[in-house]
């Protein structure tokens, strides 16, 4: 490998429901890491991987950070988040066009200062009064000293391009961690639990904010067949017919739109059984969490 590649770890950070999970895969090309109009789906530290002829990009999709909430899942989402930060060669601090305020100042401290800050100002495209750009990167630049301010638009595409050239320039010298095909460290039975996530936030609306949670029970290959067992986690009995829906017909849908994508992503048949199982409390157990496969 010639001196001129680089490689490094880039944390994608910034407060719930900015975009960081829909830049994460347009960079990368593949749905990674789950998305959803309801903020914090995201729970997990998920690397997405891009490479390209002179650098390996190593995304790191962290959790929103949030100071509101105390419990013991929000506990480790921060702690997640701060983690990440000490860890990487170069952070990207995501906000939304038009929007700075308490959370954005929450995360401020957390930023490391030897490391690279690049803000990225997403969702532009949703910008009403497009002149407002410009005074409002003004405002922002004097926030803190970040090394680029970008704009873009992590749905349309617009702007990544930029956004890859100059973080390339802050990367490492150094040999490619993963192979050039690959695109996450996650294993296909992490992959399938979020998947399945994502269209239960997406299907269930406001009616389910946040007490609920996917346990992969058992996961079997035979050639491109995958046989998924998966059990649906919530904290309250009354929450489990909301899941289930009248006749089944909720979890069904869910299931089928899951299945779909798990179908597009391994590249094969996927048979997905699942259920419903109440764990009272377990966003507040850090037995419970661990048990889930929460960091």
């Amino acid at each position: 490998m010639s001196n001129d590649f680089h490689t490094g770890y880039l944390a994608v950070v910034g407060r719930p429901n900015v975009g960081k999970s829909t830049l994460v895969n347009r960079l990368i090309g593949a749905r990674v890491s789950i998305t959803s109009r309801k903020a914090q789906t995201t729970r997990h530290r998920i690397h997405g991987v891009l490479t390209t002829d002179d650098c390996q990009f190593i995304f790191v999709d962290t959790p929103g950070f949030q100071a509101s909430h105390k419990n013991a899942l929000n506990r480790l989402m921060n702690r997640s988040v701060s983690q990440t930060l000490v860890d990487v060669d170069v952070v990207l601090f995501v906000i939304e066009a038009g929007r700075w305020g308490k959370g954005e100042h929450d995360l401020l401290p957390q930023l490391p200062s030897e490391r690279p800050v690049l803000l990225l100002i997403n969702k532009i495209d949703r910008l009403a009064d497009k002149t407002a750009l410009l005074p409002f990167i003004q405002k922002v630049a004097a926030e803190y000293a970040f090394a680029e301010i970008l704009p873009l638009s992590a749905e349309s595409g617009s702007g990544i391009d930029e956004l890859l050239k100059t973080a390339g320039k802050y990367l490492p010298v150094g040999e490619p961690v993963f192979s050039a095909d690959d695109i996450t460290d996650r294993s296909e039975r992490f992959l399938a639990a979020e998947l399945l996530r994502e269209k239960l936030f997406r299907n269930l609306g406001e009616e389910l904010p946040y007490g609920i949670a996917v346990e992969i029970e058992k996961f079997e290959q035979e050639n491109d067949l995958r046989r998924i067992f998966a059990a649906v986690i919530v904290d309250k009995e009354a929450y489990k017919s909301m899941v289930i829906g009248k006749d089944g017909e909720r979890l069904k849908r869910i299931s089928t739109d899951a299945r779909r994508d798990m179908e597009k992503l391994f590249g094969g048949k996927v048979w997905l059984e699942t259920w419903v199982k109440v764990k009272s409390g377990w966003a507040d157990d850090e037995g419970a969490l661990k048990s889930l496969g929460y960091e």
